[in-house]
């Protein structure tokens, strides 16, 4: 038996609960961006204006960026809460490299934005969030790192953590 085995575990469990860490915060504000009747209080900064102030044109313009951003923030919190509950649960790979490639593919783009805000306006937008998403996102990937094989894997000789199917020809070392 290997002795790094628990250990392994510890930090994929570990890094589950780090995806779900993302995930919930990323459902609250896809639904607060949802819902939200107008911009937030940094958007009135960085525009220089209130939302009563816009012309109708801008204000659904920004709305729909909104409502944008926050199917964004759903998808993903949805997408890490079920690759959570599921294929991660079981050891999946291929879930184990998508949360935290979907994260960054998300919150990069996000984070840059946010800081393109900051630099060219007087808004001070929430950037420390989604450099915080990032970089758990970076840790929980090397907590559970992928990309090591299993025992199991090497003994079934395929390249997925899944136990073999029903009918499978692949042998088990003794």
């Amino acid at each position: 038996m290997n002795a790094s085995r628990p250990a392994r575990s510890l930090r994929r469990k570990m890094a589950a609960w780090i995806y779900t860490g993302i995930a919930i915060p990323s459902l609250v504000l896809g639904t607060i961006y949802l819902f939200r009747p107008t911009f937030m209080p940094y958007h009135a900064v960085a525009l220089g204006k209130e939302w009563t102030e816009l012309d109708a044109a801008t204000q659904v313009l920004i709305k729909a960026l909104m409502e944008v951003a926050a199917g964004g923030w759903l998808a993903l919190g949805a997408l890490l809460l079920l690759l959570v509950a599921f294929p991660i649960r079981r050891g999946e790979r291929w879930a184990r490299w998508t949360a935290p490639g979907a994260t960054l593919l998300f919150y990069v783009p996000t984070l840059l934005a946010t800081l393109s805000v900051l630099q060219q306006t007087p808004a001070s937008p929430p950037w420390h969030a989604n450099l915080f998403v990032c970089v758990a996102s970076v840790l929980a990937f090397l907590l559970d790192a992928p990309w090591q094989r299993t025992q199991r894997q090497d003994q079934s000789g395929r390249g997925g953590d899944a136990p073999a199917r029903a009918g499978s020809t692949s042998r088990r070392a003794p």
